[in-house]
């Protein structure tokens, strides 16, 4: 309904619902949803939701065949925005390493320095103590 226009709110705006929960009693379902714009922008959306909510009530009340139609309660889904801001820090941080990477070469390993036990310089791996003996009885 939102999406389709029923609603002739200007404070509505542009909207995404993100979900919605509804108890196990069908009582009360809550619907989430988020809004572009500056916090202003938000509070309009808020206060314009809250003037819909009798009406877009009435509508679901007329298209699902409940014995009780449930309380719509609108709330701002933060969960978005903290999606945003946690993709914002790994965007950055894997700039960061680029930039680290670009500006000092890699180190050598040491392994690739020590040829100590390496097949391909033909030395045999050093000798190591075998301890299986010492347990006799």
């Amino acid at each position: 309904m939102l999406s389709r226009g029923t609603v002739h709110d200007p404070g509505i705006g542009f909207i995404t619902l993100t979900r919605v929960k509804v108890t196990p009693d069908l009582q009360l379902a809550r619907v989430y949803y988020t809004s572009l714009g500056d916090p202003k922008a938000r509070r309009e959306t808020e206060k314009a939701l809250q003037r819909a909510t009798p009406f877009l009530k009435r509508q679901v009340g007329t298209r699902l065949q409940l014995r009780r139609v449930p309380e719509l309660e609108f709330r701002f889904d933060e969960s978005v925005g903290h999606q945003d801001r946690i993709e914002q820090v790994l965007r950055d941080l894997h700039e960061e390493e680029s930039q680290r990477a670009a500006v000092s070469p890699a180190p050598e390993s040491s392994a690739a320095a020590s040829d100590e036990g390496n097949p391909a310089s033909g030395e045999p791996p050093p000798l190591r103590p075998n301890n299986d003996d010492d347990d006799r009885s």
